[in-house]
């Protein structure tokens, strides 16, 4: 656990970045590239907001994935990561995955009925794949740290 608990500090620190890099990008990037990508050709201009919102709500479920880190990271540093607390963490994880796959499959449908060339929704295969393994792991992940938040319990309990 000591070795845990040395990481905490350099992977929070990789969090604050990783935050503020995509808060850039919602405020930003994703907003200026979609009007430019309007201007440049504007039979494709109708796309311009919903592929804005959509980025945006994707950046959004991975922010909502660094703060439920975040707290979890705090709940290892006080050795407190097998209690009931941890998962409601955990759930925030799964429904932000959750949420964002859904999305991403409907864009995989839109774009796979209406793409002239397969690799757009061969991409978009590879990331829904990826998303699902993603997001059934942290269901398992989910399902086993519930079992040692049980043992520890139970332990406790006798001890």
């Amino acid at each position: 656990m000591l070795a845990a608990q040395r990481a905490v500090t350099p992977l929070r620190a990789f969090l604050v970045l990783l935050f503020a890099i995509l808060v850039l990008f919602q405020t930003m990037s994703l907003p200026g590239q979609f009007a430019h990508m309007a201007r440049e050709d504007p039979d494709m201009a109708y796309l311009r907001w919903p592929a804005t919102a959509v980025t945006i709500f994707w950046v959004l479920c991975v922010q909502v994935v660094i703060v439920c880190t975040w707290h979890l990271l705090t709940l290892v540093k006080r050795d407190r990561i097998f209690t009931e607390a941890s998962l409601g963490w955990v759930d925030g994880i799964v429904w932000a995955v959750a949420a964002a796959w859904v999305v991403l499959v409907g864009v995989f449908l839109y774009v796979g009925f209406n793409a002239d060339d397969p690799g757009l929704p061969l991409l978009l295969l590879l990331l829904v794949t990826g998303v699902s393994v993603l997001g059934l792991l942290m269901v398992v992940l989910r399902a086993l740290l519930r079992q040692a938040t049980t043992l520890r319990t139970d332990m406790e309990a006798v001890i």
